[in-house]
């Protein structure tokens, strides 16, 4: 199995620390990525080539959608996670739509993600 180097792009940085302890001691990925904005995530998007990008939604400047869309545009070779509070059907279509692989609640499904991750990874 190919470990993916991971990519976090969300602006809550305790959400992203616990995110990457979770990921590192699953040990199914690479050292994990952190961005914080859209402008960072564009950046390593470029310069990491991510195997997973995880996704928030939410995010000042620019949302995860926009990057979402960056990555669909620019035709990036990565699965990606939208990982949200905002979890309502009608973004989860819009992200879908726009070729989200998943779409998780973060307060419901955070759990998810190591087996997700693995998943994709196979």
């Amino acid at each position: 199995m190919i470990k993916p180097t991971v990519l976090i792009v969300d602006d809550n940085k305790r959400f992203i620390d616990c995110l990457v302890d979770m990921l590192e001691e699953n040990g199914n990925t690479n050292p994990v990525k952190a961005a914080h904005n859209y402008n960072e995530a564009v950046k390593l998007i470029a310069t990491e080539k991510p195997g997973i990008v995880l996704l928030d939604m939410n995010m000042p400047g620019k949302s995860g959608i926009e990057v979402l869309h960056y990555i669909k545009e620019e035709g990036c070779d990565c699965k990606i996670i939208m990982v949200t509070n905002h979890s309502n059907d009608c973004y989860r279509k819009i992200c879908l739509e726009a070729g989200a692989d998943y779409f998780l609640d973060k307060s419901r499904e955070f759990g998810l993600i190591p087996s997700l991750i693995k998943k994709m990874s196979a």
